[in-house]
């Protein structure tokens, strides 16, 4: 229907952007997944196509999340909020049953404990790779495979695990290069890697908390690597009534962007929006360039001689 006004809810992460709309029965009838390469307009140009072409509508209510959301809010003035706000106001609303959740996005991990009266206890790491998405996709460059390959590789291992320092990504990096150069296998190596990057983050943002169940795991890494979330629950020792992993759990934040979307005022063309984006896109960044400081080789060495008298 072209007279109904869709709530649409943008999460752009460090490495992927994130949309999702439902109708006005909550039903999501469009959502997107997939990584940027920095190239967020290109992105949003492909992303904002097909969701014109799945809700057929003109108008659109927006709210954007995300460490590079946050650009487009200062530049454009669209409706910003905070990831782990948007999460907290998620579980209030549709999981309440839930104590404690744990977020592992591109840059960042987060750890939300829920007490009874559901006052929120917020902890989230540093901007490194250790114990973040980031860190899996360097361990996936490092083997020299996809990422998306790395669960079924994961389901090949001997179970046998390798410690792999996880705190840090040059540490890591030179942890999982030495089982390389070993010829250890990769499946083990992955595995290794996945109950590193679990027991990072569970020590890290835990920090004399307990995690109570029940437990929900979002976010793209849980999402795509079932492999990955058996680790956490085997840390954790979790039943499987004591854990859940949301639906559409590399939406989370993007849904909590809806709710906030249904709330605001103002109203956006879809066609202005793709206008910008495309603008953008086509247009030339010209950076500054220093002046020459030597006019001719000569005259560069002539000042080196000049240091070295």
């Amino acid at each position: 229907m072209r007279n109904e006004i869709y709530n649409v809810g943008v999460d752009i992460g460090s490495t992927t952007m994130k949309v999702v709309a439902p109708d006005s029965s909550g039903n999501i009838v469009f959502k997107n997944y997939r990584r940027h390469n920095t190239g967020i307009f290109y992105t949003g140009l492909k992303i904002l196509n097909q969701l014109y072409k799945t809700i057929s509508a003109t108008n659109i209510k927006l709210c954007l999340t995300g460490s590079v959301g946050m650009g487009y809010h200062e530049k454009y003035g669209v409706t910003f909020v905070q990831e782990v706000v948007l999460e907290v106001e998620v579980i209030k609303c549709f999981y309440p049953q839930i104590k404690t959740l744990i977020d592992i996005g591109g840059e960042d991990s987060k750890m939300i404990f829920f007490d009874t009266d559901k006052i929120s206890d917020i902890r989230m790491n540093g901007s490194c790779a250790g114990g973040t998405g980031l860190f899996i996709d360097q361990t996936a460059s490092l083997l020299n495979v996809k990422t998306e390959d790395l669960n079924n590789l994961c389901k090949q291992s001997s179970e046998r695990i390798y410690p792999i320092a996880s705190r840090c990504g040059v540490f890591s990096k030179t942890d999982i290069q030495n089982l390389i150069s070993q010829n250890v296998d990769k499946a083990d190596i992955v595995r290794s890697m996945f109950q590193a990057v679990a027991m990072q983050v569970l020590t890290s943002l835990s920090r004399g908390r307990e995690i109570q169940p029940k437990v929900m795991f979002c976010g793209g890494p849980f999402a795509f690597m079932n492999e990955f979330t058996k680790e956490f629950v085997k840390l954790l020792a979790l039943d499987k009534d004591d854990y859940i992993l949301a639906e559409n759990a590399q939406y989370i934040p993007a849904l909590g962007c809806v709710l906030k979307a249904a709330h605001t005022t103002k109203e956006y063309k879809i066609v202005e929006i793709y206008k910008t984006l495309k603008l953008k896109n086509s247009t030339t960044i010209k950076t500054s360039v220093l002046p020459q400081i030597f006019c001719s080789e000569r005259a560069l060495n002539d000042w080196g001689k000049i240091l070295l008298s």
